[in-house]
């Protein structure tokens, strides 16, 4: 969360400064100074923020990765709090940053397919996520890969929708880690994929994923949740 979108969400809620630094504990002061950005938004000020204003789960705080200790039930579970039809059935209140889940989930190196085939479905539907940080965490891990094909996806499933906004600002995206597209092959979080599965993908994927350097066969008819 920033000191805009908590300010966005104090005006939103028709509060005055003074009132909200009142209610968070905080001097107005202070308040203004976190608003301005010259003073970082605290989880815990973050998570107060959350509740009283009723903001979106893109303003929820980005976490140091290497804290992260999610297993799959966990980000089934958070899919689920974000929306995705998928797991809906494990739907709770959101508590993770969607741009947080999506770096974390291609991080891994092996994921159930149907915590994959949500991935795309994640991208599209929070194009407003924190793209800097996202990228920019991608890149310092090498998973620039995974995540351009993934909003490559994602693209489609906005072209699809017939929403053209969203996939301009997607096709922004995988133009800017386009340009730091990585020759080594990879997989789409299938690490534990036999030799046999590996020979067969690099002559029968998709050219999305051939251009990527992605051993997948994924496209955009396999997302059934997210394009029903």
């Amino acid at each position: 969360m920033t000191g805009s979108d908590l300010k966005t969400g104090r005006l939103s809620a028709l509060w005055t400064q003074q009132k909200a630094a009142s209610r968070f504990g905080l001097t107005q002061a202070y308040l203004s100074m976190v608003e301005q950005g010259r003073r970082p938004v605290t989880p815990r000020l973050a998570a107060r923020a959350m509740k009283v204003f009723d903001l979106p789960p893109t303003a929820l705080p980005l976490e140091s990765d290497n804290s992260l200790q999610w297993n799959e039930r966990e980000l089934k579970s958070d899919l689920g709090a974000l929306g995705y039809p998928g797991f809906a059935y494990l739907a709770k209140k959101p508590t993770r940053n969607p741009a947080q889940l999506l770096f974390h989930a291609l991080d891994q190196p092996d994921l159930e397919p149907r915590v994959v085939e949500a991935l795309p479905w994640l991208a599209s539907a929070y194009p407003n996520m924190d793209w800097e940080w996202l990228t920019r965490q991608a890149k310092l891990n090498d998973r620039q890969n995974r995540l351009g094909f993934v909003v490559a996806l994602a693209g489609e499933l906005a072209n699809k929708a017939g929403d053209r906004q969203r996939s301009q600002s997607l096709a922004k995206h995988r133009g800017s880690l386009d340009r730091s597209r990585l020759v080594q092959e990879d997989t789409l979080c299938h690490d534990s994929m036999t030799q046999a599965e590996r020979k067969w993908l690099q002559k029968n994927r998709p050219p999305e994923a051939r251009h990527w350097n992605l051993l997948t066969d994924l496209e955009v008819k396999h997302l059934t949740h997210a394009t029903s």
